[in-house]
């Protein structure tokens, strides 16, 4: 008992010392003056939570011994695709129901349904450890600002462009790395999604610097503005061809559907690659790299595909989120987004891609229900994932591959 309780003092003690900077000590600005205050409420409750968990933790550990925490079962390929169905059916008829505010932030966890896929492709197929995922966003995010901006180029002719020019940037990516693995890989390219950050914050003369791209139009359909007033003098806008009343619902409708349509597009391609021999040299490579090679297949160019791709979903993502938001700024693509999207491959299972929608959907959604707690958000995220980390390690759905039992 005396060393349970020193332990409990000490844990206590740490808390205290981790919890009073980021939850009791606030600065707020009041007129001129910039005032501290102090909030122990939050702080005095996580010290005795964690003074009554390490009292109890003894206890607990004895009579939880042998029983296993409940589990999510595990879904056959038949089972995952009848899964996407009905999620697909959902997604069609939830603009019709949803307000515009809900709308709009599942139009946001659609764009990071197409990141989680993309980075799926090198971290849950791949095996390849990528922290400057961001960095991949932000080229496909200002292609489209600049061709946009320096050349009036249309959102429809920058989206491949946008693809490109990230797929472009993680093959130049892919050389550096190729002989690197683990913590080394993942250092390199944390490093590189700083970099193209910093530069894109420096280039004022072309990126504007901090204050980034403004005025980005917003996606055309079929030619048609989905405006008010037509862009040219004699055009015509969308709701005046077809007779119908201006409404502002109109565009955030037709963005997520847009938002909706690259989901499809993004998980009908990587679901196809798997099933071809490049998919399986990606398996090869996460499992071990030597036996790959000894398999006759080439490290180098299996590396290179897996980032080639996955940046170029991460350019298409890109370019979407410019056009969604009319305004990109180097702000918007820090070293939080990379983690945030590998948090969401990591949650919903690695090389599971219908775990990854359902992690992307819960991360994006859940926030923004409880803005109450908005504060505490962070603390919350690193809570539920060290908890998944204990009870559910291989993710919510973890993916499952073909396999023949034989007859006993």
């Amino acid at each position: 008992m005396p060393e349970t309780f020193k332990n409990a003092v000490t844990a206590a003690l740490v808390t205290a010392v981790l919890t009073i900077p980021l939850l009791g000590m606030q600065l707020q600005l009041e007129g001129y003056r910039v005032v501290l205050n102090t909030h122990w409420t939050p702080v005095l409750v996580a010290v005795l939570a964690v003074f009554l968990f390490q009292l109890a933790k003894p206890v607990l550990s004895r009579s939880s011994a042998g029983i296993k925490l409940p589990a999510l079962p595990r879904m056959q390929p038949r089972q995952q695709r009848a899964a996407v169905m009905i999620l697909l059916m959902a997604a069609l008829v939830w603009p019709f129901f949803g307000s515009r505010g809900y709308v709009d932030v599942m139009t946001l966890a659609l764009i990071y349904v197409v990141l989680g896929l993309g980075l799926n492709i090198v971290v849950g197929f791949a095996g390849l450890l990528d922290l400057g995922y961001v960095g991949f966003y932000a080229v496909g995010a200002y292609t489209y600002a600049l061709c946009n901006q320096y050349f009036g180029l249309t959102f429809w002719e920058c989206v491949p462009l946008a693809a490109a020019a990230s797929a472009l940037f993680g093959f130049l990516l892919g050389f550096p790395v190729l002989r690197l693995r683990g913590d080394y890989l993942a250092i390199v390219t944390l490093g590189f999604g700083e970099i193209i950050r910093l530069l894109l914050n420096n280039m004022t003369s072309i990126t504007g610097g901090p204050d980034g791209v403004s005025g980005i139009p917003k996606p055309t359909v079929f030619g048609l503005v989905m405006a008010r007033n037509p862009v040219t003098e004699g055009g015509t806008t969308f709701h005046q061809l077809f007779g119908l009343s201006y409404q502002g619902g109109h565009m955030v409708i037709f963005l997520y559907f847009l938002a909706l349509l690259m989901v499809l597009f993004t998980y009908f391609v990587t679901s196809r690659l798997l099933r071809m021999p490049m998919g399986r040299a990606w398996e090869a490579l996460r499992e071990d790299e030597i036996a790959c090679r000894s398999l006759g297949i080439n490290p180098t160019k299996v590396k290179l595909s897996a980032f080639t791709l996955g940046a170029a979903f991460a350019g298409l993502a890109g370019s979407f989120f410019a056009a969604r938001q009319g305004l990109v700024t180097p702000e918007s693509f820090t070293f939080i987004e990379s983690a945030l999207i590998l948090a969401i491959v990591v949650l919903g299972g690695m090389g599971s891609q219908l775990g990854v929608i359902l992690a992307a959907i819960l991360l994006t959604v859940l926030p923004e229900l409880a803005r109450s707690f908005a504060e505490y958000r962070m603390l919350i995220f690193g809570l539920v994932m060290v908890l998944m980390m204990m009870w559910r390690p291989q993710g919510l759905l973890p993916a499952t591959r073909p396999h023949v039992e034989l007859p006993q």
